[in-house]
């Protein structure tokens, strides 16, 4: 039976009926604005270990549903769960986002940001080495004491990108990630994703460009005016570009 998302609750999650262990699963996701349904009874899974791909034309409700995801927005009807648990509004400890403009402080450097998100998020020891990696596989070592008002949109991309896979929850929600990416950055992106993946990370993507869903997701879902219009397990997935 369809459970309504408990927009009123206060923990970070709540018990469902769903199977333990089913990865992400949205079903009946609704969104209203008005008199507009941005969103309608979209429903997917992403398995732990997947990455999902959401295509649609501008305006069909990806990033609504990011949103909804991410706990941006809280949705009118549906219910989103994670390892048989409702996500609540306070979903921090299971689920990151990465928006398609990239919205960093001006004044925080490349490293205090991965610095800070150390600290927010309480990592252990090894966040230094990973960081550090991290920064080095974005080519953001030699930039590393640059404040944000001095970065290119790409390097501000690649900032954002750097800190959520150095957080790692559970769920990571990229919107448009690859907008304001060179061929390099794209294809290291797509290496860690596919590391990320293979680690147990469930991820949402949204992107309009075919040949990079195609490469890098297991599972393509396609939405048209808020509809879920086609759900497509891909064949020709392989991980790299």
């Amino acid at each position: 039976m369809l459970q309504e998302y408990d927009a009123n609750s206060e923990g970070d999650v709540a018990r469902a009926d769903a199977q333990p262990g089913s990865g992400l699963v949205v079903t009946g996701l609704t969104k209203r604005f008005g008199k507009t349904t941005a969103v309608d009874g979209v429903s997917f899974e992403v398995a732990a270990g997947q990455v999902m791909g959401l295509m649609g034309d501008n305006g069909a409700g990806k990033t609504t549903t990011l949103h909804l995801l991410a706990g941006m927005l809280r949705p009118d009807a549906g219910r989103i769960t994670w390892a048989g648990q409702i996500l609540g509004p306070k979903r921090g400890q299971h689920v990151m986002f990465v928006p398609e403009v990239p919205d960093i402080d001006p004044m925080l450097t490349v490293w205090e940001h991965l610095l800070i998100a150390s600290k927010l998020w309480r990592l252990d020891g090894s966040w230094h080495e990973r960081a550090t990696e991290l920064m080095d596989r974005f080519h953001l070592t030699e930039h590393r004491d640059k404040l944000g008002d001095a970065m290119s949109k790409g390097m501000r991309q690649k900032t954002l990108l750097a800190t959520a896979l150095l957080v790692r929850r559970p769920i990571l929600l990229l919107d448009e990630p690859i907008t304001g990416l060179d061929q390099s950055a794209q294809e290291d992106l797509a290496d860690m994703l596919q590391q990320s993946s293979a680690a147990g990370m469930s991820i949402v993507m949204s992107s309009h460009l075919k040949y990079y869903v195609e490469r890098l997701c297991h599972r393509i879902v396609t939405i048209d005016r808020g509809k879920h219009v086609q759900t497509i397990e891909n064949e020709r997935y392989s991980g790299a570009l």
